[in-house]
């Protein structure tokens, strides 16, 4: 049976580790930093996860769905916030359709939890990767005391993040396309306490989003009544990171911006200073194998930025992928490794680019007329036509499409929505017959 090898502990690296461990193999996963199971959670550090259908689905094929479902809280929609107070809730789907709001640190302990449970599986901490041997499938790593260690697998998955090391002896083989591009916005954790009595403050089973043209906060809940707030900011001019220097010109900003937010937020200035900005990057990659002895998985083939929610989903889809072709062809790695990366690379490319599309969407085209009436008639169109007809943010966050199929498909439906709300009296005319005839033809003609 061979070794299987595993840089990086995260949440893809510790799914991939059950699903390899479940198959019989021997399996040691390495970690750069220290185990995150020895300390208290600490917030400002990471995005809370949207857990939808694709993420769902993984989690049941590693047997642990029912256990992630106990520290899960649903989201069913968006819950918008003007600069008055005033709150919109917009669903996301249909009626019973929501999305998870799950802490990332939590979710990781489960799963390392589960994998470490099984008696072929083995975790190493503070293991910095150093080298890797691509043709002999040999790991190179420097440990806590700085002392040089040396492991031989049959194969590795590489499963280290946006800035994987294994990717970067990747890079320098001949052929290797790469590519970043980060965002001028950049990122940073807040919170809302619960109240007295430890509930929330507000609706828990909403994804709360203070929309505001170039920059937005947004809010999801927490199991212990908090919430956890993220800021995603420009970094630089007239209203940026790099503008709100002092804790008197955050309190100005925040009262200006997000006053019912504000209220509920008491420790603000010390949040705002104590925790880290962060930058937010797409990477894009290929080929993610080398023959079939190395693979990369989740964000060191392709990290996305969080707008679509889809970045622990698509990894988490990667080892079900995987799964699905490594069974298919009889567990055999020459075809599975090459294989997984071609079927792979289009749709981990469609959610890159629907996930930076979905940022304008989010922190503006949201709190705009026409955009919500295009939304209300396709809604209406869905529901009475749903074999005709999916809302391509259902594609994504409530199906099994492939992530590439649903960004044509959607393309498609955004032409034939820009005929349809070009008309003069669709604002009187939106639930009428005329127009769902009309959007009828254009499908059947497209």
């Amino acid at each position: 049976m061979d070794k299987i090898g595993i840089v990086g502990a995260g949440l893809v690296g510790s799914l991939q580790a059950i699903l390899m461990a479940k198959k019989g193999y021997q399996v040691e996963v390495f970690e750069r930093r220290d185990d995150m199971r020895k300390y208290a959670m600490s917030a400002g550090r990471s995005i809370n996860l949207a857990l939808s259908n694709r993420g769902w689905k993984a989690l049941e094929l590693a047997g642990i769905k029912t256990e992630i479902e106990k520290i899960a809280i649903p989201m069913h929609g968006r819950m918008m916030h003007d600069e008055e107070g005033k709150q919109n809730f917009q669903p996301y789907g249909k009626e019973g359709e929501a999305i998870y709001s799950v802490s990332r640190g939590e979710l990781n302990r489960k799963l390392m939890d589960v994998a470490e449970s099984f008696e072929n599986v083995s975790f190493h901490f503070n293991m910095r990767c150093e080298d890797v041997d691509l043709e002999e499938a040999k790991l190179y790593f420097l440990d806590l005391e700085d002392q040089h260690r040396e492991f031989q697998f049959d194969r590795i998955f590489a499963t280290d993040g946006a800035f994987s090391a294994v990717r970067g002896k990747l890079q320098k083989t001949d052929r290797f396309d790469y590519s970043q591009m980060y965002l001028p916005h950049g990122y940073k954790e807040l919170s809302i306490p619960p109240d007295e009595s430890g509930q929330h403050q507000i609706d828990k089973n909403a994804l709360h989003i203070w929309p505001r043209g170039e920059f937005m906060l947004i809010a999801l809940a927490n199991e212990d009544g908090s919430f956890t707030c993220t800021l995603f900011f420009p970094y630089e001019g007239e209203k940026s990171f790099n503008s709100l220097k002092s804790e008197e010109s955050v309190l100005s900003f925040f009262e200006e911006t997000f006053p019912d937010a504000l209220a509920l937020m008491p420790k603000l200035k010390e949040e705002y200073f104590e925790n880290p900005t962060s930058s937010l990057v797409t990477i894009r990659c290929q080929p993610w194998n080398y023959g079939s002895k190395i693979l990369l998985m989740g964000d060191s083939s392709h990290a996305i930025v969080p707008f679509y929610g889809q970045g622990m989903n698509s990894g988490f889809e990667d080892c079900t992928v995987f799964d699905e072709i490594f069974e298919s062809s009889n567990h055999n790695w020459d075809v599975a490794f090459p294989e997984f990366a071609r079927i792979r690379k289009p749709d981990a490319d469609a959610i890159s680019e629907l996930a930076l599309y979905n940022f304008i969407e989010m922190r503006d085209l949201v709190a705009d007329e026409k955009f919500l009436l295009q939304k209300k008639i396709e809604k209406r169109i869905f529901e009475k036509h749903p074999d005709h007809w999916m809302p391509l943010y259902s594609q994504v966050t409530f199906s099994h499409i492939p992530y590439a199929k649903a960004l044509a498909a959607g393309k498609k439906q955004q032409a034939i929505m820009e005929k349809v709300m070009d008309r003069a009296d669709i604002k009187e005319a939106w639930n009428s017959e005329e127009v769902e005839k009309e959007i009828l033809a254009a499908i059947e003609a497209s």
